[in-house]
């Protein structure tokens, strides 16, 4: 199970694309894939229709592995893995909050 939500900034690690950086759009966890915005974008031919009556080359991005894309931390500025802590909210009340390995800082989504 990944520990990446939407909105999250991530940095992609691997692949022709290594290097950049976007917000997460979508997830697909049962293909373990997402789309990350501005990354892997591929061209697309549409032919004319309503709601494009010019058609022509449209360009979206395309999904990547989850694999290949790693979490920034708020406060390094760098990828980090994530790991989970359990706190303690009073009145027998306990939460999961996601922290960042490399700061030690709770990421608040």
């Amino acid at each position: 199970m990944s520990k990446l939500k939407k909105n999250d900034k991530v940095k992609v690690i691997s692949g022709n694309n290594k290097g950049k950086e976007g917000k997460i759009l979508k997830i697909y966890r049962t293909k373990n894939r997402v789309i990350v915005e501005g990354v892997n974008i591929i061209k697309r031919h549409t032919r004319p229709n309503q709601k494009n009556p010019q058609g022509g080359i449209t360009q979206k991005e395309a999904p990547i592995n989850l694999s290949n894309v790693m979490l920034i931390d708020p406060k390094a500025g760098e990828p980090t893995r994530l790991g989970m802590q359990v706190l303690d909210e009073g009145e027998g009340k306990k939460k999961r909050m996601r922290y960042g390995k490399k700061s030690g800082e709770i990421i608040v989504s």
